[in-house]
This record gives C-alpha cells, sequence and structure tokens, in this order.
C-alpha cells in the first residue's frame, strides 16, 4: 500500500483539534504517517497535540515564531513528508473513516491523476450536518467523475475555487513539489491557485460520496480575510494568473469550443474587474482579442450592470455596451481595433 503522510497544521483550534485527530487515526486506511503543526497557538491547543506524542505514527512540529500564513505551514509539512500522498487536514474540520480509503484508491488506480477529493458536508459547531458545501447544480457533483484538468479548469476553475475545502483532497507529494507547492504570498487563494496548477499536469478524479466534514466560524481563516478585505484582490490576481497560465497553452487547443469557453472566461475577468482592477481588465481583453474574440455579451441587464451603473453612471454603462458590441464586429472583421481601443481606457 501507497504511504500517505497526514498533515494537520493548527492555529488557535484547540475546541475541534481532538475530534480531528482522532477522524484521522481511526481511518481505515492505516498505512500513514500524521504530522501535527503548530504555529504558535495560544488557547492550549499545545497540550492536547503533545498527548499524541506516544503514538509511532505522529510527528509534532511547533513553530517558535508564527508564520503569519497558512500556506507556509502546508509547505513546511510537505516538506517534511515521507509519504508518496498527502492529505491536508486542516485542524478544524473531521472526516468519515473511509475518506482515505476511497481517495488513495483512486490515485493507485491512475498513475494520470494529480489530486482526488471528495464531496463535503457543511456542519454546524456541534458537528451536525447543515448541507453539502458548494452552491453548484447538483447533476454535476452528484455522480464520481474523472476528468482532464485543462478541461475542468476551463469551464470551471477560471471563475471560482471548484474545490472548496483542502481537508477533501488527497494528492501526489512529487507534483505539489513540482509546481512550486503553495503560494505563500496568499492569505485565502493560495489552494485555489494549487489546485489549478496541478490540474495543469493531469486530471482531477472526484468522489461524490460526502466523506469529508468542513466547519465555519468566526476564527476561520476565510471569516478573518472577509473581515480584512483582502479576499477580493486575491481572488482576481488568482484569477488573472489560471486564466494566464491556460492561455499560453492556446496554441495546442485545438477544440473550438474549449477556446470559445477560455474567451468568454477572459471577458468575465475583464467585466469582473473592472473599475477597481483596471490592468486585469485591460490585460484580459487583449487576451481576447489574440484568442479572437467571443459572442459572450456582458451581463449589463443583471446585478453586475447595475452596480456598474451606480459607479460610472447609466450614459458611460451604456456607452461601454455600445462599444463592446463595436469590437465583437470588428473582431469578426479580423481588425482587433476595438479591443485596443478599450483597453486604452474607453472600456
Amino acid at each position: 500500500m501507497s504511504t500517505v503522510s497526514v498533515i494537520i497544521p493548527n492555529y488557535n483550534h484547540a475546541p475541534f483539534l481532538s475530534r480531528r485527530i482522532e477522524s484521522v487515526l481511526s481511518q481505515t486506511y492505516q498505512n500513514i504517517e500524521l504530522i501535527l503543526l503548530d504555529d504558535c497557538s495560544t488557547d492550549g491547543s499545545r497540550s492536547i497535540l503533545s498527548k499524541y506524542r506516544g503514538n509511532p505514527r505522529v510527528r509534532i512540529e511547533f513553530n517558535e515564531v508564527n508564520s503569519g500564513s497558512p500556506f507556509k505551514q502546508w509547505n513546511k509539512g510537505v516538506g517534511l513528508a515521507n509519504g508518496e500522498y498527502v492529505w491536508i487536514a486542516e485542524s478544524d474540520d473531521y472526516a468519515d473513516d473511509r475518506l482515505l480509503e476511497k481517495l488513495v484508491m483512486r490515485l493507485d488506480a491512475d498513475a494520470g491523476v494529480a489530486f482526488a477529493y471528495c464531496r463535503s458536508w457543511f456542519v454546524e459547531l456541534d458537528d451536525r450536518p447543515k448541507r453539502f458545501l458548494g452552491p453548484w447544480r447538483e447533476d454535476r457533483w452528484a455522480t464520481d467523475y474523472c476528468v482532464d484538468g485543462h478541461t475542468e479548469i476551463t469551464n470551471y476553475m477560471v471563475r471560482w475555487n471548484s474545490v472548496l475545502n483542502a481537508s477533501a483532497v488527497v494528492f501526489r507529494k512529487d507534483l505539489y513539489q513540482s509546481v512550486g507547492g503553495a503560494d505563500e504570498s496568499l492569505r485565502l487563494c493560495g489552494d485555489w491557485k494549487l489546485w489549478a496548477a496541478m490540474a495543469l499536469t493531469g486530471k482531477i478524479a472526484y468522489v461524490a460520496e460526502p466523506l469529508n466534514y468542513w466547519r465555519c466560524h468566526n476564527a476561520s481563516v476565510s471569516s478573518l480575510t472577509n473581515r480584512m478585505g483582502t479576499d477580493l484582490e486575491e481572488m482576481f490576481r488568482v484569477r488573472w494568473w489560471i486564466l494566464d497560465r491556460v492561455s499560453q497553452l492556446q496554441t495546442r487547443i485545438t477544440n473550438e469550443g474549449m477556446k470559445l469557453a477560455l474567451a468568454k472566461s477572459w471577458m468575465d475577468l475583464a467585466f469582473d474587474g473592472y473599475p477597481n482592477f483596471p490592468d486585469i481588465t485591460s490585460l484580459a481583453l487583449k487576451r481576447l482579442r489574440d484568442l479572437g474574440g467571443t459572442d459572450y455579451t456582458p451581463p449589463f441587464a443583471t446585478w453586475k450592470g447595475e452596480v456598474l451603473k451606480r459607479i460610472i453612471g447609466w450614459k458611460a454603462t451604456k456607452r461601454a455596451h455600445i462599444l463592446y458590441h463595436r469590437y465583437l464586429t470588428r473582431s469578426a472583421m479580423g481588425s482587433g481595433q476595438g479591443a485596443s481601443s478599450v483597453a486604452r481606457g474607453t472600456w
């Protein structure tokens, strides 16, 4: 059996630690090592972690200084790992006893699978499952699948992180390292960027059975970053990074449907980035032109259009709509002048 290194990076999650650790040690797949990390917790977490020092499968590493980033802890843990596969089990989540068994089976069955993940429950603080995690339509994530990473990125991951919880993922250690690990400059979207980087190298396997339990609370990283207002900029930068990497491979994309989907994603990013991120809007429109344009129409009649009207006024919004349709016409004629004018600031 393949060895799995399970990493539990912790910071001030004492109320949840015992449930988390026991849900790892009780896995039906037993060929594991467990690496417990603590990032200078102040809530008594270390006394809980220290209780596991006598377990031969457990290693404990305490930081002397807080790292300031959850993704620094990810990279530290993977650097310590000896297993072929890695499961980053967040310290405030927990798992069904069969999670590793099911996901390792998918990785062992196909060497081309970069990572495997499962469906997750959203749970209350008292551990009661409330609903499935994720806002998507049920038919897409209701059954198992294995899909090419490029296809998954083009259809989904360029717009949002379709792998919402790291605790639901088991990945290949060598692949994690080959893509450079997690981006330590990010606080919220480092996992999204990482999944995309790994997906570009192979396939993604998904298990529809909900084997992971994701807990959201006031002290979670996502809650903190939402309050700090850092999530929006990170989201746009990561979306740009993903689209940029995919577009670099456009010469290999012969499927017209995929090229159109990619072009629509660039247009969507250009629209969403306006006016807060003008550099992204401008560059996104240039990439759109390089791909040959798209029939995608910015949703001026939706809430996005209403927000845009509030920001720049209805006249400017209407003018932007007209300019965009002129761009489509010119693109169809092969001139490309429309996108250039838009990128210069008339958007």
